[in-house]
């Protein structure tokens, strides 16, 4: 029982699942601090308010119904995802595209697998069989 638990955790999929929760989590801390310190104090500077929970209220059988703290959330999201692309995504992008290029390999021109090569040769046995006109159109059992 424990050598069967100890090879599920001892496999690559749950070690590397477990080290992108860590950096994921430390990574988290660097975004929030990020928009928290820099970027929404500059929202701030711009728009005069450090977030939008007071704007758009609407009070309803004397209840308060913020939208502005949904567009605070949508807001800091934004902030979120632009830092996240901008940061990690387009150079993560740009290095890979670099070490493509250096090793000559052309995402583009990529073999199709064995069972895609080996049902177009099916296909066009089929079709040469017929005469080589059209496939007759799919019908749906």
């Amino acid at each position: 029982m424990l050598q069967g638990f100890k090879d599920f955790i001892m496999k690559g999929n749950v070690v590397d699942l477990a080290v992108a929760v860590v950096i994921g989590s430390a990574f988290g801390a660097v975004v929030t601090a990020l928009v928290d310190s820099v970027l929404m104090p500059f929202i701030s500077a711009v728009v005069g308010a450090p977030d939008f929970d007071s704007f758009a209220v609407v009070t309803f059988n004397n209840n308060d119904i913020r939208f502005g703290v949904l567009l605070t959330a949508v807001v800091n999201f934004l902030l979120i995802a632009a830092a996240i692309y901008f940061v990690i995504v387009m150079p993560m992008n740009k290095m890979i595209e670099m070490r493509n290029r250096k090793l000559g390999i052309n995402p583009d021109a990529v073999e199709p697998s064995d069972d895609v090569v080996l049902l177009t040769e099916i296909r066009d046995l089929l079709s040469a069989q017929r005469g080589g006109g059209t496939p007759p159109p799919r019908t749906e059992v």
